[in-house]
């Protein structure tokens, strides 16, 4: 199954950066995965509202057709490690051929986003920024692989 996650933006700080490559290695072990990061016009004038439009417009126009949607929001369903796990096993038993996987902005994800997917999921109940959920998206799907294949790493 081909992951893929979009991104608005590129990752500011260092330490997230070497996280975020540290993890995807380690995941494409398990799967095909493909991080894309989309050019976000810098806000000039722009309310909120039009900038939080325009940003889930361009995240949409870039899933694949077919492809399952999976958008993380803080109003979404909280899962833990081994319901990701039971989650990306059901999806391949259900012959998903992708799935995508939608991080807004710093304003968060469009009603057209949060309408449009499949799933939403919440990584916690806290606030995180952007930039960290990139880093724990990819750490939380290394682990439910690792458990999928009855690695040690959860323990």
């Amino acid at each position: 199954m081909n992951l893929e996650i979009l991104l608005l933006g590129k990752t500011k700080d260092d330490y997230l950066v070497r996280g975020i490559e540290e993890f995807s290695g380690r995941l494409s072990h398990y799967c095909k995965l493909s991080l894309r990061y989309l050019k976000v016009k810098k806000r000039s004038g722009r309310t909120a509202e039009a900038e939080m439009e325009e940003e889930g417009y361009l995240l949409l126009s870039q899933v694949a057709a077919g492809s399952l949607v999976v958008a993380l929001d803080s109003s979404g369903r909280q899962l833990s490690s081994e319901g990701l796990s039971r989650l990306i096993e059901s999806w391949e038993m259900r012959g998903e051929k992708g799935v995508t996987f939608l991080i807004g902005g710093p304003l968060g994800l469009s009603p057209a986003v949060v309408a449009r997917a499949d799933l939403l999921l919440s990584l916690s109940q806290m606030t995180f920024t952007h930039d960290m959920v990139r880093l724990f998206l990819l750490e939380q799907l290394y682990r439910a692989y690792t458990i999928k294949a009855g690695e040690k790493y959860h323990k």
